[in-house]
């Protein structure tokens, strides 16, 4: 018996790619991909939930990425988890589900919002967004599917 075939090839990432969160205004920004974690997170200020319509919904201000300027997101909660950040401290967080593009692939993920205000990255893309995406994480090298950033004063 052989398994499936996949839909995709093998793609191979660098630990650091640029993705797109289209639903968020957040287009092709620098993120760091973090095996080590299970969730993807996501810098947000603000945070703030709210009724719509019955349902809990979660509003926050969306990180500021070069050449895109901060906004105010709303989305339904999707859940909320126990996360241990970091520091390694557990916190509950809000999570979001929303598509995201990577190398031309597009599926929906899951964020949790939280501060990473002091952290390089404004997202650090975990493991649970890449499950049965048939994709590889190549821990040596960088920007394997995306074009490298631009450096701020060269953007300018």
């Amino acid at each position: 018996m052989h398994p499936a075939p996949l839909p995709h090839p093998l793609l191979i990432i660098g630990w650091q790619e640029r993705i797109s969160l289209p639903d968020l205004g957040l287009i092709d920004f620098a993120v760091k991909v973090d095996t080590g974690a299970k969730t993807t997170a996501l810098h947000a200020e603000e945070i703030e939930t709210f009724q719509k319509q019955g349902e809990k919904w979660v509003r926050f201000r969306s990180p500021d990425i070069p050449g895109t300027a901060p906004r105010i997101c709303e989305f339904a909660v999707f859940t909320k988890r126990d996360i241990t950040n970091t520091s390694g401290t557990p916190e509950t967080r809000i999570v979001i589900r929303t598509p995201m593009i990577l190398a031309g692939r597009k599926w929906k993920i899951d964020i949790s919002l939280t501060d990473r205000g002091s952290m390089q990255f404004p997202l650090i893309l975990g493991r649970r967004a890449l499950r049965h995406k048939n994709i590889a994480v190549h821990a040596r090298h960088t920007y394997l599917v995306s074009p490298l950033p631009q450096p701020e004063s060269a953007a300018k």
